[in-house]
């Protein structure tokens, strides 16, 4: 088995070996990115696909001069890229929201140090997510989620700041209303 920084120096010179080497290392971990903008299984594998085309034609602008940091520099860059063609896709459809069921294990965290109750909060959470309208939810998860600035967001969007501000309030205060109907009155104050 080739490491990361022998795949990453192939795709570079566009090794096709090296190309699905990657692919197929990374291919659950894009699906997962997709599915929390597109719900429909058969187009949430076309957007990545779609977004491995990107990847592989943009290759030569991956940057990483720390090699220790290789791996989650390439994870960001993927996720980027597998958020922006999500968002594209959206948008051809003018942010309609996908319609179709989506397998609880989609919606884990990736993150396997996390220990058993942060994984079933971030579970029951995404719940509640999948419930937002489109554009609420599609804010919430770039910002929160996946790390986006405001300004990021909105350029990403074709909105102003204050919308994708606005968005983000707005999905919290109904998330906020979710759980509360559902369990009560638990309180989200930092999400």
């Amino acid at each position: 088995m080739i490491g990361i920084t022998q795949i990453i120096s192939g795709c570079l010179k566009q090794d096709a070996r090296c190309q699905k080497a990657l692919y197929e290392k990374y291919y659950g971990y894009a699906l997962k990115i997709v599915f929390r903008y597109i719900y429909h299984y058969d187009k949430a594998v076309d957007v990545v696909n779609d977004g491995y085309v990107k990847l592989f034609m943009k290759f030569s602008t991956f940057k990483c001069e720390n090699e220790e940091h290789l791996e989650k520099m390439f994870m960001g860059w993927l996720r980027q890229i597998m958020v922006n063609t999500a968002i594209d896709a959206l948008r051809k459809n003018d942010l309609m929201p996908e319609i179709g069921g989506i397998a609880d294990h989609v919606w884990e965290e990736p993150d396997r140090s996390a220990n058993a109750d942060q994984r079933v909060l971030y579970k029951e959470l995404m719940i509640y997510v999948k419930k937002l309208p489109p554009v609420y939810r599609i804010v919430f998860n770039m910002f929160v989620i996946d790390g986006f600035t405001h300004h990021e967001i909105a350029e990403s969007l074709c909105i102003s700041v204050g919308t994708s501000k606005s968005n983000l309030s707005k999905a919290r205060a109904l998330l906020q209303k979710f759980i509360n109907k559902d369990s009560g009155a638990i309180e989200i104050c930092s999400i």
